[in-house]
């Protein structure tokens, strides 16, 4: 028996995962993978420096599956999971407060979030063996047997929508929402929850969402700790098995969600607002995660927008002109066609000027891509931050289940600086006037007269 309070030793643990692990992200990372008869597909890293366990466990239930008068489904459904669990066999339901003293007795946790393609349950606790295996047995319940209070619900979408309502008169909130319904279109990823959308939301539709999505046979469970490769197949059968008891003979089908429309034409919007800064999102549908110039799209967007102070649209916007403190760009790939989003915040009186800009520097790059100073600069800096992104059992998992989730080869983190190394001045132009089309920008302006 250990003589130390075990969340004592968790928070110890935790604080010193990043230096231990950064041994790890610097040497092959050997990911095993293999399926379970339920059709749960496993990926582990073995990671036995400290005796501590992060799981993640996904399943195609993100808001892309949400009714399109429900926005929001996905998440409440989520947020739910985690307000109690029902009485099982001898096992007693437990409401919000004691399964939260549960948890904090293990000193573990356990916990669901919904994303736009995924629902993921992470699960974090030290090995020893009397704390795992009951963190197991709780999380398999929770897992299995949400209880999803109906008077939970009314407190919680009574706050949410308060939240919504707060959300709305921010400008930066009113300029996504425009921005995404503009390049997303019917698509899922442009659903928006509101208070009315939320009204519509019960527990019977978050119960069957539930029991439609959240099966074994779609789970994908990403494990990175101190087991083997037996260990972490008996904890995963362990942790599903209520699942599995539940679920169907056969897994069903899930209905085909469509691609995102490519823009036909440009679209400018102009939102008043009274506020002293000018809100300037631009941008269109991007490109799928598992695209195969994945890397070009990285290592491009570093030299156009995504590496601070030294990307091209901070020199030409910020450092040139001082039209902006801050100009940035990124992509968003999922399983679908993620945003390409410029962003920028300036004066009403400067807003027409920093979209002209910002719209030129893009014209430009994807025109004649970078120079070669700047592709030697982004690899240099990303291949020589590539530890970082590895530097705790957290991160190292998230990279696992990206992996997993994506359908990525299992060797992806070992070849990622040679991925990078490789890449050409021509490989990055040719992806970008492949996927971009400056011609076609969605630009919401909020806060200042249309450019």
């Amino acid at each position: 028996m250990n003589p130390f309070n075990p969340a004592i030793k968790f928070l110890f643990l935790a604080l010193t995962t990043g230096a231990l692990s950064l041994q790890t992200a610097l040497a092959a990372l050997p990911i095993a993978h293999w399926t379970q008869p339920s059709g749960a597909q496993v990926f582990l890293v073995q990671s036995p420096a400290i005796p501590m366990l992060d799981v993640q466990i996904d399943f195609d239930a993100g808001s892309r599956r949400d009714p399109a008068l429900q926005a929001g489904l996905a998440s409440a459904s989520a947020s739910m999971a985690g307000k109690g669990v029902r009485a099982s066999g001898a096992a007693a339901a437990l409401d919000e407060n004691a399964l939260g003293e549960a948890w904090a007795d293990l000193g573990a946790s356990f916990g669901a979030s919904a994303g736009s393609d995924r629902l993921s349950f992470s699960l974090r606790s030290l090995t020893y063996p009397d704390l795992l295996d009951q963190a197991v047995q709780l999380a398999s319940r929770q897992l299995a047997d949400p209880a999803f209070p109906a008077e939970v619900w009314t407190r919680e979408r009574a706050q949410w929508q308060a939240s919504l309502k707060e959300a709305d008169t921010r400008p930066a909130t009113q300029a996504s929402r425009a921005f995404r319904r503009t390049v997303y279109g019917e698509h899922p990823y442009g659903y928006e929850t509101t208070g009315a959308m939320l009204a519509r939301i019960e527990v019977a539709d978050m119960q069957r969402y539930y029991r439609q999505l959240v099966l074994p046979c779609r789970a994908r469970v990403s494990l990175v700790g101190a087991l083997n490769r037996a260990e972490a197949d008996a904890l995963v059968t362990r942790l599903l098995a209520r699942l599995v008891a539940q679920a169907p003979a056969a897994c069903p089908a899930l209905a085909n969600v469509p691609e995102v429309a490519p823009l036909q034409a440009p679209a400018t919007l102009a939102l008043p607002f009274d506020s002293a800064q000018a809100h300037v999102l631009m941008g269109q549908p991007g490109f799928k995660r598992n695209d195969p110039d994945f890397f070009a799209f990285t290592v491009g967007n570093y030299i156009l927008g995504g590496g601070g102070f030294v990307s091209r649209l901070t020199q030409e916007v910020r450092e040139k002109r001082g039209l902006s403190y801050s100009v940035y760009s990124y992509f968003s790939p999922g399983l679908h066609a993620g945003a390409f989003t410029l962003g920028l915040q300036t004066r009403p009186d400067q807003a027409a000027q920093a979209v002209q800009v910002s719209r030129q520097v893009l014209a430009d790059f994807v025109t004649n891509g970078p120079s070669a100073e700047e592709l030697k600069a982004a690899k240099d800096n990303l291949t020589g931050g590539f530890a970082l992104r590895l530097d705790s059992n957290r991160k190292l998992l998230d990279n696992v289940a990206n992996i997993a989730w994506n359908g990525l080869p299992l060797n992806y983190l070992d070849t990622w600086t040679d991925q990078v190394n490789r890449l050409t001045l021509t490989d990055i132009k040719a992806a970008f006037a492949r996927v971009l089309q400056p011609d076609r920008l969605v630009t919401v302006v909020l806060g200042a007269p249309a450019p």
